[in-house]
């Protein structure tokens, strides 16, 4: 039996898998089109967790003058062409992720994901690394009209995993996470290795863990918390 919470939804860049090197790649090759300097892997590491949008507009003024909306839109479709025949060229879990994972779900937690990442990508990259079949729900920024931080997002997730809001958390990396799991009123676990410009100790969340094989004791303190 699964002991509270029943239900542990996942953010997926930056917390479940380390996109950081493919998004870097991808975006590059935007870059090199548009004759703009390359950005480095670290910088990506901290532009990343809003969506491709966001992404490309942060290089774009971080390499020189911003571009219109409807430029965006056409390097965005660049971007994800390249992203999504690449996207598990460089992606990895981080460590202990699976084995967590696996352990969690043996003991009766309903495992999903809440990203901002399109929903065909992010299946796509869940089912080429192996780990497609311990999150049997994922949404991504286009499965619903809205999207993180609006909390229907979350809680659409926690739903379609036949859970309960008052019975589940957040598992995440960004303010983004945090501000989506207060709106909702889920408790939230930050991982410290993620992709942010905040340190993570400073986004406010129930638990900071710097390792997935510390999740599961953030649970039980978070269980406390709540």
């Amino acid at each position: 039996m699964a002991s509270f919470p029943e239900t542990i939804v996942f953010d997926l860049d930056g917390t479940l898998v380390d996109t950081a090197p493919d998004l870097t790649a991808a975006l590059n090759a935007v870059m090199r089109r548009e004759g703009r300097s390359e950005v480095a892997l670290h910088e990506v590491r901290n532009m990343v967790g809003r969506g491709a949008r966001v992404l490309i507009e942060r290089a774009m003024a971080a390499t020189g003058a911003p571009v219109s909306d409807e430029a965006i839109a056409a390097l965005m479709q660049h971007f994800l062409v390249h992203y999504d025949a690449n996207i598990a060229a460089g992606s990895r879990p981080f460590d202990a992720v699976e084995a967590v994972a696996k352990r969690l779900a043996e003991r009766g937690h309903k495992l999903g994901i809440c990203t901002n990442k399109p929903e065909a990508l992010s299946l796509k990259l869940m089912s080429e690394l192996g780990l497609r079949e311990l999150f049997p729900v994922i949404l991504g920024a286009d499965s619903r009209p809205y999207r993180k931080p609006d909390p229907r997002h979350l809680l659409d997730t926690i739903s379609g995993l036949g859970g309960d809001p008052k019975n589940a958390v957040l598992v995440g990396d960004s303010e983004t996470d945090v501000k989506t799991a207060r709106a909702a009123n889920v408790p939230v676990v930050v991982v410290s290795f993620g992709y942010t410009e905040i340190p993570p100790s400073d986004l406010g969340a129930d638990a900071v863990i710097d390792h997935f094989d510390a999740l599961e004791q953030a649970l039980k303190s978070v269980r406390r918390l709540t």
